[in-house]
């Protein structure tokens, strides 16, 4: 079964929580982290971008950005930026977007339960990423990156959760730059605590990973590399856990440098052979059903829409990304592995399909493929068969801000 704990967040003063709150690290690069950064002394990207505070000529991931982390930190403890709960609490989140609400609660979940598969995985990790994330833990001390995970909607939950909604006021509650409103409660009462950690000890048997692999498969390998007694904060990670009938994913999509020394005619003859490839010209196509594809090629869209027999029915088969990885990717376009091939990009569909033209406009990229998003009963279909996606499978909105609630591990 879950464990899941109460935990003493550090996090902001009040009136400074929305300028403290900050995208995630992983979606923006450097460049757009120091321009969402300007005017904001308090914005946490001071802490998970701190490369933004040095030369822009410097290795994002050396030794002297992950303490330039560190010393921010500690500056933003001693001004009272950030402040230390005074005891072991729950937090409710809820981020409302475009009039649609999901509600989460936040916690530390243990580490035991990832490496013993009751946390589930869809995807691999990328090696690098984890190495980033490690080095930033260990140096700060802190898992200021949020993992995003998953249950089966659970009745007992929804209850208390939405009682101490009704019943309490938030800590925060503010419309980010972007439109989403973002609102936390505090779950302080002892009784409720118990009973939120007895539901999941009892009854919710395992947990999926929605969004934050890097950060899950970091944060237990911080736990291995401490020397000595670990302390008990390093056994659990931070987390914020949301039924899966509030979810929604969005599509997640490629661009590719090169068409492999193809023609764009050449490209789409190849692409016959399994597809049936429709010209939309200028027309830009988000697929609306499974096995349907867009591509943006050339100044001109098409629909590609997959021939029967190209996919199986199985959990993995079926999915898109891995038509695309079997049919396009790896025999046409020569790109084998897509956690670690540099010639291949991916795009949150959050950007919108006019970020897949301005990429190959530009002629950065040489085409675009946009896809039909997984859904959550096939991501839950794939880490329950012990399989993985292909990488960047899924993209969820709205994302969590990072900030407002980070765990210390040397407790």
């Amino acid at each position: 079964m879950a464990i899941i704990k109460p935990f003493r967040a550090l996090r902001p003063q009040p009136q400074l929580a929305k300028q403290v709150a900050s995208l995630p690290y992983d979606v923006l690069n450097s460049a757009e982290a120091k321009i969402a950064a300007q005017g904001n002394s308090h914005t946490f990207l001071h802490i998970t971008k701190s490369e933004i505070d040095l030369s822009d000529k410097i290795d994002i991931h050396s030794a002297e950005v992950y303490a330039q982390a560190k010393d921010n930190l500690d500056a933003f403890i001693k001004r009272d930026v950030l402040f230390r709960e005074s005891k072991p609490c729950y937090y409710i989140y809820q981020l409302i977007m475009n009039g649609r609400s999901q509600t989460g609660l936040v916690c530390v979940s243990s580490v035991d339960d990832y490496e013993n598969d009751l946390i589930k995985k869809h995807e691999f990790t990328r090696p690098e990423k984890e190495q980033d994330r490690i080095n930033h833990i260990k140096t700060t001390g802190a898992q200021t990156g949020n993992v995003f995970l998953a249950y089966r909607n659970h009745a007992a939950v929804d209850a208390i959760i939405e009682k101490w909604k009704q019943a309490k006021s938030p800590v925060y509650d503010f419309i980010a730059e972007d439109g989403i409103q973002h609102s936390i409660w505090i779950v302080n009462d002892s009784d409720a605590v118990a009973s939120i950690t007895a539901v999941f000890e009892k009854e919710i048997p395992c947990t999926y990973i929605a969004d934050g692999h890097h950060r899950a498969a970091s944060a237990a390998k911080v736990r291995k590399q401490i020397s000595g007694e670990v302390p008990e904060g390093a056994n659990y990670f931070l987390t914020t856990l949301f039924p899966s009938n509030q979810l929604y994913i969005m599509d997640y999509n490629r661009v590719v440098k090169d068409l492999n020394g193809l023609s764009k005619a050449d490209f789409l003859a190849a692409l016959a052979s399994s597809f049936d490839v429709v010209s939309m010209g200028k027309q830009m196509v988000k697929p609306e059903q499974l096995h349907t594809m867009g591509l943006y090629v050339g100044g001109e869209w098409f629909l590609l829409t997959a021939k029967p027999g190209t996919y199986s029915n199985d959990p993995i088969g079926v999915l898109d990304v891995s038509v695309l990885q079997e049919k396009i990717l790896g025999p046409i376009l020569g790109i084998l592995d897509q956690r670690t091939d540099k010639r291949i990009d991916f795009v949150g569909g959050i950007r919108g399909l006019s970020a897949l033209e301005q990429r190959v406009d530009s002629g950065e990229m040489a085409a675009a493929i946009s896809l039909y998003p997984v859904t959550i009963d096939q991501l839950f279909a794939i880490a329950d068969s012990g399989n993985v996606m292909p990488p960047k499978s899924t993209w969820f909105e709205p994302k969590l801000r990072d900030g407002l609630l980070t765990h210390l591990i040397n407790d």
